[in-house]
């Protein structure tokens, strides 16, 4: 064994692992621990690699489907498309890293989950992006805005994939803690998936790709600790990205992937060498060697632990057939890439490092992964919040000049300033571009696309975590759905605050239960995910935020919806029930300044009725524009359709509205706005009706103006509010 350093309380403590967490290290050595197998263990029993809080709500979610062919538990989920095609997708958070150095932060969390998916075989086709920002009046926001923007662009843009979605949302919760969720999904041949358990003894373990630096390392431990004062010290753990390296990982990698030769492969993304050497052992039941001698590294004098721990980007773990060596070999080398033999696959069950002729490390594989610590935290319920009365919110002077003010908000105003910074159109088959409810990506020599989209409330969320989640289920679904694609799956991101407090716990709970109803009601399953805890501050904790990353299927992508009006003289038509609820809405903090009441209840059943009938519309043929109603409710939802199109609409307040503020700006669910020809109109809702789809008739599109029980506001005017608060808050106006 290496020097021996002295285990302290105080060092154990530094790698973030409780005295109870330490004892159980203790019993399953069977002596103290190098320094090197300390850290091994503090990473892997990190929240970000253990799920060791998280685990038990998890399971509760339902993860399969006759069309999934991979769930959670691998680098990305799976799920069958049609045609001998396969779509791979996940999500991943690298808030922490993005808060403390905003640019490498935000790209290095595009380039870890592009390999997730590549890892998997998959050729990635579009990339979504989650992120949530604090006040835009916070000295920071700034800041962060633009480093996270153009940390996204530079990676995905080098690259060559496409973002062509995501969300962007200000708080002041995420202050001091920002979020930035990355989505990545890809194509691949359904019988051509790769996995990343290790089998056959003597088989050769291969490191390709960039060389290791002391970049990253304890960046899953950092991710799993909330920040202090001290945080800004932390960017030593913030890795540094390198696209163009990552593209020729790419294209070696499904180069090699065309031949017989892998094994099993892991991308080194969280703890980087020691996360993918014990995770592909573990799987295979089997013990791994590894001489670290043969790592190449790119710093002088790099300790085991420092090899072992560091995050550096663009690097792959594999293990090969013994006959397939030189014919990798070739490949890596030609795409100018590291192709080191560091180990084998051994039969001791056992992770064994040597450096520099010594034993560095000798541990257990299994109890390393399987006696992980397991937590049942200790939680309690989000304390319900009364419902608000219409008649108790005071309506506006002029509903248009309140739409106005809501269109140029934070969280409505346009983002067009984001993603014209991102290359939406590379690759040719972007279809639908960002500005929509979803994203659509047609497939190359094909009819078909895919759809996808990200959402989540926070603010619902955290008024009740139940329906919170449910509906961040829901509303991809209906995103999905809106644009004429059936919605196959999903994946997760779980961002919360410190699950060592009890109501942060009961938030994840119970956001985990309504979104376990929300698939199961909906057909829609979850494939993969990401955990992020401790995202607070100085005790003070995010609105819980779980992101959910959608995506569908759609047959033909001729038959497709957008929301923009097409013509003048169409019906514009609403499908589903309004109620006019006006709690945790977006009106009432805008216009009457509060953030108070229950969230809107969440139907399931008639999401999938209202759902389900839009859908078989728009695959029909018979429709073209529709647009789901979600924040900032029916009103917003019509600008929008009017400001993309161009067009007016002339509107009336239904006779049976009984407060017009509340039917025009209430944040029901389950709701859709549809323009169809005036001669349509008719039939559609007989239809509608025949479905059981409440419908009614809004009005009609037409002019240059937004027109509401005979007042009007011009577009030019609203679009000036609308395009106009991103660019003043970045200094581009």
């Amino acid at each position: 064994m290496s020097k021996v350093q002295k285990i302290t309380p105080e060092i154990v403590a530094e790698h973030g692992l409780s005295a109870d967490e330490y004892k159980l290290v203790l019993e399953i050595m069977g002596r103290e621990p190098s320094m090197t197998e300390l850290g091994i263990f503090s990473v892997m029993w990190s929240e970000h690699c253990s799920y060791k809080s998280s685990k038990v709500h998890l399971k509760k979610l339902p993860t399969s489907a006759p069309w999934v062919i991979q769930g959670p538990g691998e680098n990305a989920g799976v799920i069958d498309i049609g045609d001998g095609q396969a779509a791979v997708f996940k999500m991943e958070s690298h808030n922490h890293p993005s808060f403390i150095e905003p640019y490498q932060g935000a790209a290095t969390g595009v380039g870890g989950i592009m390999r997730d998916v590549f890892t998997m075989g998959a050729r990635p086709i579009a990339n979504l992006n989650a992120l949530r920002f604090g006040e835009p009046n916070d000295p920071k926001t700034r800041h962060l805005v633009s480093g996270v923007v153009a940390g996204i662009g530079g990676y995905g843009n080098c690259m060559g994939v496409p973002t062509v979605g995501g969300e962007v949302n200000f708080h002041a919760s995420y202050n001091g803690n920002i979020l930035v969720n990355a989505m990545t999904v890809g194509l691949a041949d359904a019988d051509k998936i790769f996995y990343s358990a290790a089998a056959g003894v003597g088989n050769p373990v291969i490191y390709v790709g960039a060389k290791t630096g002391r970049d990253g390392i304890h960046g899953a431990t950092m991710a799993s600790a909330e920040f202090t004062e001290d945080s800004e010290e932390k960017r030593p753990t913030v890795q540094v990205g390198d696209p163009f390296t990552e593209k020729l990982l790419l294209e070696a990698c499904l180069e090699l992937m065309a031949t017989d030769a892998i094994v099993a492969i892991q991308d080194m993304g969280a703890a980087g060498l020691t996360s993918s050497s014990v995770e592909m052992s573990s799987k295979g039941g089997l013990g791994i060697e590894l001489d670290l001698d043969k790592v190449p590294v790119r710093e002088t004098h790099m300790t085991a632990y420092e090899i072992m721990l560091s995050e550096s980007q663009e690097r792959m773990l594999m293990v090969l057939k013994p006959e397939a060596m030189d014919k990798a070999r070739a490949i890596f080398e030609k795409w100018e890439l590291d192709f080191a033999e560091i180990g084998r696959l051994t039969d001791t069950g056992h992770l064994v490092l040597k450096k520099d002729g010594e034993v560095a490390a000798d541990m257990p594989v299994a109890p390393l992964v399987e006696k992980a610590p397991v937590y049942e935290r200790p939680w309690v319920p989000t304390p319900a919040q009364a419902e608000i009365a219409a008649r108790d919110v005071p309506a506006p002077n002029d509903l248009l000049s309140a739409l106005k003010t809501m269109l140029g908000s934070a969280d409505l105003a346009s983002r067009r300033w984001v993603w014209e910074q991102y290359d939406h159109l590379v690759m040719g088959h972007t279809a639908q571009r960002p500005g929509g409810d979803a994203a659509v990506v047609r497939l190359p020599d094909s009819a078909k696309a895919l759809a996808m989209t990200s959402d989540c409330t926070p603010r619902y969320v955290f008024a009740d975590p139940k329906t919170g989640g449910a509906q961040a289920v829901a509303e991809t679904w209906r995103n999905l759905t809106a644009v004429g694609a059936r919605p196959l799956a999903i994946t997760d991101n779980m961002n919360f605050g410190n699950p060592q407090r009890p109501e942060i716990m009961g938030q994840f709970a119970l956001s985990i239960e309504g979104m376990a109803e929300a698939c199961k009601a909906l057909d829609y399953p979850v494939v993969s995910g990401n955990v992020s805890l401790y995202n607070e501050t100085n005790g003070k904790g995010i609105l819980p935020t779980p992101t959910i990353g959608g995506v569908g299927v759609m047959a033909d992508v001729a038959r497709m919806a957008t929301i923009a009006f097409k013509a003048k003289a169409e019906t514009v038509l609403l499908l589903g029930e309004t109620r006019g609820w006006l709690g945790q809405s977006i009106y009432l903090r805008e216009i009457a300044g509060r953030e108070a009441g229950a969230p809107p209840p969440v139907d399931l059943a008639a999401e999938r009725r209202n759902g389900d009938f839009v859908r078989g519309v728009i695959e029909a043929g018979a429709l073209v524009t529709c647009h789901d109603v979600s924040d900032g409710g029916l009103l917003v939802a019509v600008a929008e359709m009017a400001l993309a199109g161009g067009i007016g609409a002339n509107l009336v307040t239904p006779k049976d509205a009984a407060e017009a503020h509340a039917f025009w700006f209430g944040e029901d669910q389950a709701r859709y706005v549809i323009a169809v020809p005036g001669g349509e109109a008719a039939a559609v809702m007989t239809r509608a009706k025949a479905a059981g789809v409440p419908v009614a008739i809004l009005g009609e599109t037409g002019g240059d103006a937004l027109s509401l029980d005979g007042r009007s506001l011009k577009l030019a005017e609203l679009k000036g509010a609308h395009e106009s608060f991103l660019p003043r808050l970045m200094g581009a106006a």
